[in-house]
């Protein structure tokens, strides 16, 4: 990195910590309202406007509170956030990926939230979420906007070709052969990401890494197994190849959307982008079902989203602030309002009203959620499919055995978990 290019990332840094409020430097007066700043992570141009709304919403009700909003770029703010909380110069509230939390949990940064009022209707939440919310038996997030992964089809194609939404990989690929025979388009585009092979493992009833034995599982048998499945679903009668160029998400998305490949792997993320779709124009055209099972018979997906956690190291008054602004936030009224402007899963049963449902693919994703698993509260765990999306692109690509790629990331994820055994 050259010198000027070095500095000004530290100007830009310095500058964005500037705007945490985290007590002293907030520039509340005695008499005055206190101000928190919230760190927003979401799309700045299809997401923001609903929370800046909610924002003016929160601060009319509470004429003592002022929220400063500031919108960080997701790719940014886990690094941001790190640096600015180990100079106490955090914002008061962090929209946190689900896989930060408990490593910001480990270092102190995050408040525990158990009996304070931003937890005040836990009981609403769904009991897998606040699960991984929690590090070390303690909470420090509330559960904000939820995904998982979900097989997408288009149902106009799986009737022509009458079959019906597979339940296992075995069915997929016979779904895929029968789908290419009777319409001529490809049943099935997977990905060579990581984050997507994860219900691979679920499947087989094992993961990269096992958080309570401390072992690294990402080459066991049963991981072999299941990666093997993944590999085996790029070959075939009506299943795609791999696409190991850059573009390839966007390639398999339009690819879907348009009507050129009748299902993929997929989360709600893209709900909105699917109805752009010529393929999805009538919405009702969309399928959505549980990713299929491996050979344990279960079917299980990797939950994503994001918590909202209130930084440890502002004052007390400030954290209170913080505290009532993250339940106002996360409220029923508040989640059903997101849900309906943004297209994203609400994280508690009672935000699913008849309005919310009526969007077929936000109804269809919520009669998945039961296969979503939890991520275990291991701190390094995000960190994991790193090594893993450049090995499975080698092997997808025929760069590399699955064996190779396997063992390849076996050893690099080690160097990231070093008390783990293999």
């Amino acid at each position: 990195m050259r010198r000027g290019i070095a500095a000004t990332a530290l100007v830009a840094s310095l500058a964005l910590a500037a705007t945490a409020c985290g007590g002293d430097d907030s520039g509340d007066s005695a008499d005055g309202p206190v101000t928190i700043t919230w760190w927003d992570t979401s799309n700045a141009t299809n997401e923001a406007p609903t929370y800046q709304a909610l924002v003016k919403e929160f601060e009319a009700a509470n004429k003592d509170i002022k929220v400063k909003y500031v919108n960080v770029p997701f790719d940014q703010a886990q690094n941001k956030f790190d640096t600015a909380a180990g100079s106490k110069g955090a914002p008061d509230v962090l929209r946190s990926e689900v896989g930060w939390t408990p490593a910001f949990a480990k270092k102190g940064f995050f408040l525990p939230l158990d009996g304070t009022e931003a937890l005040a209707e836990e009981g609403k939440f769904q009991p897998s979420l606040i699960e991984q919310a929690q590090y070390e038996g303690k909470t420090y997030g509330v559960p904000f906007t939820t995904d998982t992964l979900a097989l997408v089809y288009n149902k106009d194609l799986f009737e022509k070709a009458g079959v019906e939404a597979p339940k296992t990989w075995d069915d997929l690929k016979k779904a895929a052969a029968t789908i290419k025979d009777k319409t001529g388009v490809d049943g099935y585009w997977g990905t060579t990401q990581s984050y997507y092979a994860q219900s691979f493992l679920y499947g087989e009833g094992t993961d990269t890494v096992d958080a309570d034995a401390k072992k690294i599982t990402v080459n066991s048998p049963e991981a072999k197994k299941a990666y093997g499945t993944w590999l085996d679903l790029f070959d075939g009668k009506g299943l795609h190849k791999a696409d190991t160029t850059a573009d390839a998400y966007a390639h398999i998305q339009d690819a879907f959307v348009n009507g050129k490949v009748a299902s993929i792997i997929q989360g709600p993320w893209e709900i909105t982008n699917f109805y752009k779709g010529s393929a999805f124009k009538d919405k009702e055209n969309l399928g959505i079902a549980t990713v299929p099972a491996g050979s344990t018979g279960k079917a299980g997906a990797p939950t994503g989203g994001h918590n909202l956690s209130v930084y440890a190291g502002s004052d007390e008054a400030h954290q209170q602030a913080a505290l009532k602004f993250v339940n106002f936030m996360t409220s029923a009224k508040a989640q059903e309002t997101i849900a309906l402007k943004n297209n994203t899963l609400p994280t508690r049963d009672d935000a699913y009203t008849a309005e919310v449902k009526a969007d077929p693919g936000i109804a269809g994703y919520q009669g998945v959620l039961a296969a979503a698993q939890p991520r275990p509260a291991l701190p390094e765990y995000g960190s994991l499919w790193g090594p893993l999306d450049d090995e499975l692109l080698a092997v997808a690509g025929g760069k590399k055995s699955l064996d190779e790629g396997l063992a390849s990331a076996e050893t690099s994820i080690a160097k990231l978990v070093p008390d783990f055994s293999k």
